[in-house]
């Protein structure tokens, strides 16, 4: 009985160790809250979907460049949300 308690326990923790925070389930205000706070954040912004967050360029890599990025928020549809990293040419291919 004591190892059945021990094995929900750790998968508990496990779960809990993965899960991302949810744009959906914040308003605006909390999400740039939190990016602010800690400077790059993966965070849930929809179903299926999920983006890493940078509150400045500097936390991209070398070969990345920072592109202003947004997601739904409980109360607003577009919240803007800092940057977020992409690679290749930011002026697209010519």
């Amino acid at each position: 009985m004591i190892r059945r308690g021990l094995v929900i326990l750790f998968i508990g923790i496990g779960t809990a160790a993965f899960a991302r925070p949810s744009t959906q389930s914040m308003t605006c205000q909390q999400a740039q809250n939190l990016l602010a706070s800690k400077g790059a954040v993966v965070m849930t912004t929809g179903p299926h979907t999920y983006d890493r967050f940078v509150a400045r360029e500097g936390y991209c890599m070398t070969a990345e460049w920072a592109d202003a990025a947004s997601a739904p928020t409980q109360d607003v549809r577009s919240c803007r949300l800092g940057f977020t990293c992409k690679t290749g040419s930011p002026f697209g291919s010519d």
